[in-house]
């Protein structure tokens, strides 16, 4: 319980200021007389005790900024004489606290004041809560004078009783600021004083621990680094020693990087940035994290292989036979790598190896669908050329700094996956494969595809610079070659710096090659079995090829024919049949189970899609290669009153208008066609294209709208063995459309044997390999009314009508 404070008398004193000092009932400070202010108050009190019994009083009050405090300290002048250094002073002992009032007159030149005594009262006995907060005090405070050796401080403050004395004695404590000392004079309720003084003392100690503590930490630190220095020179010349008594110098010049660099074989300005590098080296301590950061890039230039080139491959014959060997088909990409051969060969012959500082690289983008071989043709081209090759995997790049390096300030800074693969090959002229390029995204670090602008620029590549190595490097002499499934996914920018090769599958009887020569062999090796003990015949292969996978490329190929070998394999363990096996199509639904894609005309009539009116097929190009679309339309019931268009299946703006354009089309047309078109006015049509969980878009499919709504209006079926695809205008016209390959390819595949395309898309046929055409009739067109004479079965049995045939 707190004491309660009561005045008891008041008193008329002379004030002695103090400044930037307080001073606590109990204290015994001396005061400087030279002070004019300090040397009036006590003439004044001397002048005043001449008349009144007793010792002459003063009024101590702090006086912080020319301010003085509320609250003052009644104190006696004990003695006056000489101080140590032999200037006038004053003893004077402070008493107890005073309540300042207003001004007053007096003897002397001092200033008067009236002020109330505050007498301070504790309750006897002590409560127990300030019993332990003077234990508490005490122990600190017996603490802090211990770690400064006042052994016989300790005793005085053991010896306090009082509750007010105890907390009045914090005032000696030097590390009280002035603010605080006052915060304890105006403070007049002992208890509350003395918990004050405790918090001081126990912040105060908390602080003093943390900064003996951090500056015990410098020391060691401290100590560890002045070690380690001594050792280490230590170290250095016990190695001196050794190495002249030994004769040895290239322990020496292995520590040596001023000796390697210009040991090494670099170009001329790789040199200079070095021996720059060298001498920050030197001027570097070995405690300097620049120091490391400094050898770690002098090590990278010195593992890059600045001169070193393997030498080109010049058999032109040679180099065909090997990408024929490894490699069916893709006779754009074999043509366009022989052709780079025979250039380089002619260059090098006539010395023309180095034009204007460039070499005579390539840069060839490789683009289709997935399976089709684009990576492991990097392998082929590589060893074609008899050159190294190295793979950079781009598919979720998000970081520019993963193309051109980091910067040399960042912890742990690497250079980029350029520098990175010339560095891993070793040869400045390596064949660099850049896998999915149209997989590179950008987010807040930068675009890497923006990053590869300079790098596959042939009129720029010469002068690279990579952010880590800060040097220039030639990629002109590489061969990079760049793999996407979709084209549109490459940025405008960086698909204009390549030479496009587009790859758009495999015909069947090319799958069939590829799993003889290549399939086959490498998946008998990996189920344990020799190439005499399992054989898959050509039935087999092709009924795998066209009816168990349909795809534009091989990967599904190979994943059967690796489940038939295993299946094979197993059954033999079992003792479930013998080996030497020879595997025929009938034999594959037993093993491997049933086909997956039957073809359309190999269905049962009743079955097939276009079975009923409103049904046709189109053909589509997708990012796994050409594929077979169908289009359905029907007509709404026309009590519902439900009258327009709907669309249904995932689709485009795109293919949305043109299903707008069919349908205004059919409106005008109509009774020129013969095709009831009131049906169109009165009542909804509905357009779907199933497998609607997949996005469509493209004008291409045009004509399949129509002929769908054309079928749907007259009552006759669309043929099952015609595909089609192409664009229609309003005006009924045919228009070229993209990917004739591709699509051919597919129709092939579904087992289509009729397939019209717009007139204008004639020469894209030559792109189409000769087995393909061989089997498909092509039908080219140029207004809508001939594709639905072809399309369209007749009303009435009769003859096919004669419509010209694509060569």
């Amino acid at each position: 319980m707190a004491a309660e404070s009561a005045p008891i008398m008041s008193v008329t004193l002379p004030v002695l200021p103090l400044d930037d000092e307080v001073v606590l009932p109990g204290m015994v400070v001396p005061l400087d007389l030279s002070d004019t202010e300090v040397r009036a108050a006590v003439e004044a009190a001397q002048a005043a005790a001449r008349s009144e019994p007793g010792k002459p009083k003063v009024l101590l009050v702090p006086r912080i900024e020319g301010t003085y405090a509320k609250t003052g300290v009644l104190g006696t002048v004990e003695q006056v004489g000489r101080l140590a250094d032999g200037d006038p002073g004053a003893l004077i002992r402070g008493r107890s606290r005073v309540r300042i009032g207003a001004g007053t007159t007096g003897p002397g030149a001092a200033l008067w004041v009236e002020g109330t005594e505050i007498e301070e009262t504790v309750p006897d006995p002590l409560p127990g809560q300030v019993t332990e907060l003077v234990k508490e005090y005490k122990a600190l405070a017996t603490a802090w004078l211990r770690k400064r050796g006042a052994w016989q401080v300790v005793d005085r403050v053991q010896a306090i009783d009082d509750v007010a004395a105890l907390a009045d004695n914090a005032g000696y404590s030097p590390f009280l600021s002035t603010e605080q000392k006052v915060e304890l004079l105006e403070t007049t309720d002992p208890v509350a004083r003395l918990k004050l003084a405790t918090q001081q003392l126990r912040d105060h100690l908390a602080e003093q621990e943390v900064a003996e503590t951090i500056a015990k930490d410098v020391q060691e630190g401290v100590d560890k680094q002045q070690r380690e220095f001594l050792l280490r020179r230590q170290l250095e010349a016990v190695r001196k020693e050794l190495r002249e008594l030994n004769g040895d110098k290239e322990g020496e010049e292995s520590d040596d990087y001023r000796a390697r660099v210009e040991a090494a074989d670099l170009p001329e300005k790789v040199r200079e940035a070095a021996l720059k590098e060298v001498d920050k080296l030197e001027r570097a301590s070995d405690q300097s994290p620049e120091g490391s950061w400094i050898r770690t890039w002098l090590d990278t230039v010195l593992e890059m292989p600045w001169n070193e080139r393997t030498e080109d491959s010049y058999d032109i014959r040679a180099a065909k036979e090997i990408l024929d060997a490894e490699h069916a088909g893709l006779e754009d990409v074999k043509e366009r790598i022989t052709e780079y051969l025979a250039v380089r060969k002619r260059r090098s012959e006539r010395g023309l190896g180095v034009v204007g500082g460039r070499r005579g690289g390539a840069v060839l983008a490789l683009v289709g669908p997935p399976g089709v071989g684009k990576t492991s043709l990097g392998e082929s081209v590589a060893h074609a050329m008899g050159r190294t090759f190295v793979r950079v995997a781009l598919g979720g790049v998000r970081d520019e700094a993963e193309i051109r390096g980091h910067r040399r300030t960042y912890v742990g800074a690497l250079p980029g996956r350029i520098v990175r693969a010339i560095k891993e090959a070793g040869s400045m002229n390596p064949v660099v494969l850049l896998d999915e390029i149209d997989k590179v995204g950008s987010d807040f670090r930068g675009d890497p595809a923006a990053a590869l602008l300079e790098v596959l620029d042939p009129a720029q590549n010469h002068t690279f610079r990579d952010h880590y190595l800060e040097v220039e490097l030639d990629l002109s002499d590489v061969v990079f070659l760049a793999t996407a499934n979709v084209l549109e996914a490459i940025p405008q920018a960086l698909a204009d710096r390549m030479e496009i090769v587009r790859l758009d599958g495999y015909t069947e009887d090319e799958k069939i090659v590829i799993a003889r020569d290549h399939l086959i062999p490498r998946q008998l090796e990996r189920a344990g079995l020799d190439k005499d003990e399992v054989t898959i015949d050509a039935g087999a292969l092709r009924k795998l090829a066209g009816e168990y996978t349909r795809e534009a490329g091989v990967r599904n190929l190979e994943r059967s024919i690796a489940r038939l070998l295993r299946k094979v394999a197993a059954q033999h363990e079992l003792g479930e049949r013998e080996l030497p096996f020879t595997v025929t199509d009938a034999q594959l639904r037993d093993l491997i189970g049933r086909p997956h894609h039957v073809p359309e005309s190999a269905q049962d009539p009743a079955e097939r899609r276009t079975s009923v009116p409103g049904v046709a097929t189109g053909l589509a190009v997708t990012g796994a290669g050409g594929d077979v679309l169908y289009v359905e339309a029907s007509l709404a019931d026309p009590e519902t009153g439900a009258a327009g268009l709907t669309l249904t299946g995932q689709l485009g703006d795109v293919m949305k208008e043109s299903a707008q354009i069919a349908l205004s089309f059919l409106r005008s047309h109509g009774a020129e066609l013969e095709l009831p078109v009131g049906d169109l006015k009165d009542r909804g049509v509905h357009i779907h294209f199933p497998a609607g969980a997949v996005p469509k878009d493209g004008p291409s499919a045009g004509i399949t709208m129509t002929t769908a709504l054309a079928s749907l209006l007259s009552g006759r079926l669309v043929r099952n063995d015609v595909a089609m695809t192409g664009e229609v205008s309003l005006t009924g016209r045919v228009l070229p459309i993209g990917g004739v390959k591709q699509k051919l390819l597919a129709a092939h595949r579904a087992g289509i044997t009729t397939v019209i395309i717009p007139k204008r898309n004639e020469p894209d046929l030559d792109d189409v390999p000769a087995e393909v055409l061989d089997k498909l009739k092509v039908h080219t067109v140029t207004d809508v009314r001939q594709v639905l004479e072809l399309a369209l079965a007749p009303a009435t049995s009769g003859a096919e009508p004669e419509v010209p045939v694509a060569a």
